[in-house]
């Protein structure tokens, strides 16, 4: 009976979030809003499961929604705003989380500093889901979605990490330099455990040569990156978002079409489920958790006033952080441009002792190949500025969510007026998202901020088609190319691949303009077009790969070009083996 009611309350979960889903989209209000509200009063329908232990949040579900967002951040993104992602991620978790926890300490009579900061540290890490499921939607620029993304990708890790050595603290198990030495060790053996785990995890499903072990495999990476990690007392969270991160920017080069169609499917399809099914957990536990406050005789309004208070003080917080840290870019911009300008002159000086110094062109070639890639990240950063409207719009995108969720309900049971800190963290998690969320649309379209421009984008896809297509036809006129079993290719099956080769790009360029086995079966004419548009595809792929790695385009135009290519390969594997899935 119990197992028929789960699966029950299973069903009834994804129906439901399957039509948050769809009313989202009708009335312009993030999923995630509709689910806290509509699990709130699902807790009030008798036998409704109100109380989730916290180990299935943190460990259960967390890392697989970490790496589904991972494996899709582009690492070129990420590397062009590291430090400001960085700044988010760690110096302003800890300004929050020591800020916050200060003024709790205060509050509350009872309650070590050590025990507020643990508060603090609950209510310091930011979800993006909201907010950047509203920006792509409402069009804002790339940078201040890559930014969100990364910010809260990586502020998990530096939020769970500090509320670890604060509850050591409350027992004094811990000095200063031992949780400066511990966040350290988390945070560099976690870097390390990611790598190899997405390195190794990499080229075994490179071997396997099958899409669906392929993904079957992909599924279980975040727990081979997670529990090592936790078992050694790294964190386990920013070893899967660093094994996420290495998948994803070598999917385009190790895996087949086939495997990242098949994988990009089946990880937003989870990542979909997940997310949401956590809201709507959150939802639910919101009746059981003022239940218990009431239970121990403890202030239910004193709670929520105190989370509201928490509330203003994260926004302040956030607003007094981003505004420095606004100032600090532009000046590094600045500072970037005059470093690139003494980079070109001295790069005027290599071209000329390369023209009588052979030995030194390969010198020569690598300090162009890096000035070109700075000169990519220049232009981008310089065309997608924050400025201030940017500024106010990272500074609202502040809401609380999955963390926050599961780290307020595992503090200590011993810890003074738990129940109660536990309730403010949810008013924080649950008003952030009302409030912030539910306005960050007009916000957006208050503030004036612009986002991509959709003809540019067009214009720029097909120019890199346009590369592409170039590096594709020089191998048409490879002489030595030849079929497999060693014959000559018919040249009117030449003409044909040139053709269709030149067709992708013709038709981009329409829309910028406008808008919008046996032997013999070895030698025909179909196969020789498969052998030959699959080498010219190669070239292809090379020419797009070219293109990542100096940052000339991007990432969402190399992103399109890249899914392009995809179902191309995926046609011609599907035309010469049906039975493949």
């Amino acid at each position: 009976m119990v197992v028929e009611n789960g699966l029950v309350v299973g069903v009834v979960a994804i129906v439901t979030i399957v039509l948050a889903g769809v009313f989202s989209r009708k009335l312009g209000v993030a999923a995630p809003l509709i689910l806290i509200l509509v699990g709130f009063g699902f807790s009030y329908i008798p036998g409704a499961p109100t109380v989730v232990n916290h180990n299935i949040v943190l460990l259960g579900l967390l890392p697989p929604i970490l790496y589904a967002a991972a494996i899709n951040v582009p690492v070129v993104d990420l590397r062009r705003n590291l430090s400001t992602i960085s700044a988010l991620s760690v110096g302003l978790v800890l300004v929050t989380a020591f800020g916050t926890g200060f003024v709790l300490y205060m509050i509350f009579p009872d309650l070590s500093l050590a025990g507020g900061i643990a508060l603090g540290a609950v209510i310091s890490p930011t979800d993006a889901v909201a907010a950047t499921a509203l920006g792509k939607k409402l069009g804002l620029p790339p940078r201040l979605v890559t930014i969100l993304e990364g910010e809260s990708l990586v502020n998990d890790a530096t939020a769970l990490v500090l509320l670890r050595s604060a509850i050591l603290a409350i027992s004094g198990a811990v000095t200063f330099w031992g949780v400066i030495g511990d966040f350290a060790f988390a945070v560099t053996v976690a870097i390390l455990i990611g790598f190899a785990v997405g390195f190794i995890t990499v080229r075994v499903r490179v071997k396997l040569r099958d899409p669906i072990l392929d993904t079957t495999i992909s599924l279980a990476v975040p727990f081979i990156a997670f529990i090592p990690a936790e078992a050694l007392g790294a964190s386990g969270v920013l070893a899967v978002v660093t094994a996420g991160l290495y998948s994803g920017h070598n999917s385009a080069k190790r895996f087949s079409a086939q495997a990242r169609i098949s994988e990009r499917l089946n990880w937003r399809t989870a990542q979909f489920v997940l997310e949401n099914g956590v809201f709507l957990l959150m939802g639910l536990e919101i009746s059981a958790i003022i239940a218990d406050v009431i239970a121990k005789d403890l202030s239910v309004t004193t709670a929520v006033v105190y989370g509201l208070l928490m509330v203003a003080g994260i926004i302040v917080i956030r607003f007094l952080f981003i505004i420095p840290l606004l100032l600090v870019l532009r000046r590094r911009g600045e500072q970037a441009e005059e470093r690139q300008s003494r980079v070109r002159a001295m790069l005027d000086r290599m071209r000329r002792r390369a023209a009588v110094d052979p030995v030194f062109q390969k010198r020569q070639d690598r300090a162009e190949r890096v000035f070109q890639r700075r000169e990519s990240d220049l232009k981008q950063l310089k065309a997608e500025g924050l400025g201030w409207r940017g500024g106010v719009v990272l500074g609202w995108s502040g809401m609380r969510g999955v963390v926050t969720l599961a780290a307020a309900q595992s503090l200590p049971e011993d810890i003074p007026y738990r129940s109660q800190l536990v309730l403010t963290a949810f008013t924080v998690a649950v008003v952030t998202l009302l409030l912030q969320g539910g306005t960050l649309p007009w916000v957006i379209r208050a503030s004036g901020i612009r986002g991509t421009d959709r003809a540019a984008d067009r214009r720029e896809l097909a120019e890199l088609l346009d590369e592409m297509g170039a590096a594709g036809l020089s191998a048409l006129e490879n002489p030595d190319f030849t079929l497999p079993d060693g014959h000559e290719v018919d040249p009117a099956v030449i003409d044909r691949v040139r053709h269709d080769t030149l067709l992708s790009a013709e038709s981009a360029w329409e829309r910028a303009r406008y808008g919008s086995g046996d032997e013999g079966l070895a030698r025909s004419p179909h196969q020789q077009y498969r052998a030959l548009r699959q080498e010219v595809l190669q070239a292809e792929r090379a020419a797009l790969l070219d293109a990542r790695s100096t940052g000339s385009y991007p990432s969402r135009v190399l992103s399109r070009a890249q899914a392009m290519l995809d179902l191309e390969e995926t046609r011609l594997e599907q035309i010469d083996n049906p039975g493949a899935s």
